[in-house]
């Protein structure tokens, strides 16, 4: 009985649309997107609904689970981050794990400088500069529209970068608005 459910759960899953199963601008499904604190990720092992459920990554880079404990996730992929779990549970706990791990939201991005209202802010797939902006209520009159200061999550130095559309933000940046000069 369970082997035709699982057979009918993939059928099912197969015949469904490609866009359906995995968004192509989600961050969080791609290989290069490494996990950090403050990101919320799901947690699926098969045919264990209790070990199973919604998480957050702590400020120290780990993530507490059921019966297995602490799991590193800073500056782990999702893949490398699943494995490290299927790897655990395999030690001893489990036969053969089937695991499954995504990203259910980003840690946010901070905005300062001259925009309306600086903050923190949740993180959009896809995100600009030009769209964090205007989630921050926009520029201030003497806001310099022509440059931008960026420091990734991790780094200790920003980077000055030209304003245009395609500048792009990640999860955990830090973005800065310079004042003009007249």
């Amino acid at each position: 009985m369970v082997l035709l459910a699982s057979v009918l759960v993939l059928g099912l899953m197969s015949a469904a649309p490609a866009h359906a199963q995995q968004p192509p601008s989600a961050p969080a499904q791609s290989d290069d997107y490494l996990l950090g604190s403050s990101d919320k990720v799901r947690v699926t092992v098969y045919g264990e609904p209790t070990l199973s459920g919604e998480f957050f990554v702590t400020g120290t880079g780990l993530v507490s689970l059921p019966l297995i404990g602490e799991v590193k996730a800073s500056g782990l992929s999702v893949r490398q981050f699943q494995e490290a779990v299927q790897r655990a549970l395999s030690d001893g706990y489990l036969k053969e794990p089937r695991v499954s791990a995504e990203v259910l939201s980003f840690r946010p991005f901070y905005i300062l400088g001259e925009v309306d209202k600086p903050g923190t802010y949740p993180y959009t797939s896809g995100l600009t500069v030009l769209n964090a902006v205007a989630t921050a209520g926009g520029f201030t009159y003497r806001a310099d529209k022509k440059n931008v200061y960026v420091k990734h999550a991790g780094e200790t130095d920003e980077t000055k970068l030209e304003l245009s559309p395609s500048v792009t933000v990640a999860p955990g940046d830090t973005i800065r608005l310079g004042e003009r000069f007249f």
